[in-house]
């Protein structure tokens, strides 16, 4: 009987739909697998856990400003290589690779523009150029992103995101932390305003000058902050570290740190500062 027959028919294979690469992320703290437009949608927060992500400065520019108020400044100034560095690789080719890699010249954009409606100057940190690491020319924008606060009396912010001083220009790149200090003292002699922001992480150098300088310090949840990493310390001292050890809810209950805001409510907290500064004045 013809239903006992069996045809012989090749299977077909249903059609395989290929899922793009980077649509969804997993965070970094809870394991939470997010879809990747929900998380740009959120600031880069996780909606499970309230993770901060790090992000760059392209990316703090549109939640911190606002729209289209952000003028940069000084985008073209490119280090050298001063000392002729070289480890694994000459730090001339590193740095060239990293400029072509992150479409930048370099870790810091200075510019000015308006957050809340009130105007500032502004130098953002990016930890994807070397680290954000800081060398002489980081230095030099920073400096003269203060001198432009001093010579319009704006209030001043610099948003940290660092590894510290760049081993790759010695003591070309410790100088900077004097040098930037020096400009702040400059700043504060005249009585103007200066916030500085924390966040994931913020550590060597930078940590131990402009960073903890600010008249207001504000830090992100979580973010790590120190000089030396905890690795470094715990074989130091030879002693286990507390629980949260160098992060900003530990740094806070030290005396460090002022404020510590979630990156959602970050634009409206530096509005109110930035209100309180203008009628103290």
């Amino acid at each position: 009987m013809d239903w006992f027959k069996r045809k012989k028919e090749a299977l077909k294979p249903a059609e395989k739909k290929d899922i793009p690469d980077g649509l969804w992320v997993k965070c970094e703290s809870c394991g939470e697998v997010i879809y990747k437009k929900e998380l740009e949608k959120r600031m880069y927060v996780c909606p499970k856990c309230d993770y901060h992500f790090r992000i760059g400065s392209a990316d703090y520019i549109s939640i911190l400003f606002d729209d289209d108020s952000f003028e940069e400044f000084n985008q073209g100034m490119q280090a050298v290589d001063p000392l002729h560095f070289k480890d694994s690789k000459k730090y001339s080719e590193k740095y060239k690779a990293t400029v072509k890699k992150t479409k930048m010249n370099e870790a810091v954009v200075t510019g000015t523009g308006t957050i809340e409606s009130h105007p500032v100057v502004m130098a953002l940190m990016d930890f994807k150029f070397l680290g954000g690491s800081m060398g002489s020319v980081v230095g030099e924008k920073i400096s003269r992103a203060i001198d432009k606060a001093i010579e319009t009396n704006t209030p001043m912010i610099i948003l940290s995101s660092s590894g510290g001083a760049r081993m790759h220009e010695g003591i070309l790149s410790l100088m900077q932390m004097a040098k930037t200090s020096a400009k702040l003292a400059r700043l504060a002699n005249k009585k103007i305003p200066y916030i500085s922001i924390l966040t994931n992480p913020t550590t060597g150098g930078t940590t131990a000058s402009y960073a903890m300088l600010g008249d207001v310090q504000i830090a992100e949840p979580g973010a790590l902050i120190g000089f030396a990493g905890p690795r470094v310390i715990k074989q130091t001292i030879g002693q286990d570290l507390p629980p949260g050890f160098q992060r900003s809810e530990f740094v806070q209950e030290h005396g460090f740190l002022d404020l510590i805001v979630h990156r959602h409510e970050l634009k409206q907290r530096i509005g109110k500062l930035l209100e309180f500064f203008a009628h103290k004045n």
